[in-house]
């Protein structure tokens, strides 16, 4: 249940920083917007380090393989392709799009079983739920 409500927060929590940073965009520009944006999050993720962690800021330096340590530069491309989507698109078909497109690709990497992620079987009902919100975000842009 704890989990379920953590993603909750986090979906709503990543709808209002994309319409933040569409807005702070308005008044600099995309890199310069997306510099604030990392460097906010740094601080704020170092000031929950020292408050609450503590563990070995360079452990993450033995991860393997190394390629995992590029989640922090595809962060910086997520909030940039946030920011023009939501200032392309409007907020709400931006944010379906992208969840849309966050579930066919995390089920695609279960199915594949790359990058560490445990081999999935195929299964119909989660391809018929794809479907529908696909159909769903047709049924909310149609006119």
């Amino acid at each position: 249940m704890i989990g379920f409500l953590i993603a909750l927060i986090s979906g709503a929590l990543m709808s209002v920083q994309g319409v933040f940073n569409t807005e702070v965009t308005k008044s600099s520009s995309i890199w310069a917007a997306n510099v604030f944006v990392q460097a906010t999050a740094l601080l704020v993720c170092l000031g929950a380090w020292l408050f609450t962690d503590r563990s070995s800021l360079t452990a993450v330096l033995r991860v393997e393989p190394r390629y995992m340590l590029l989640g922090g530069a595809i962060g910086a491309f997520i909030t940039y392709t946030v920011i023009k989507s939501m200032d392309s698109l409007g907020p709400a078909r931006a944010v379906m799009l992208i969840v849309i497109s966050q579930l066919v690709v995390a089920y695609l990497i279960e199915l594949l079983g790359i990058w560490g992620v445990e081999k999935q079987p195929w299964e119909w009902r989660k391809a018929l739920g794809m479907a529908t919100a696909i159909a769903g975000i047709i049924i909310f842009k149609w006119k």
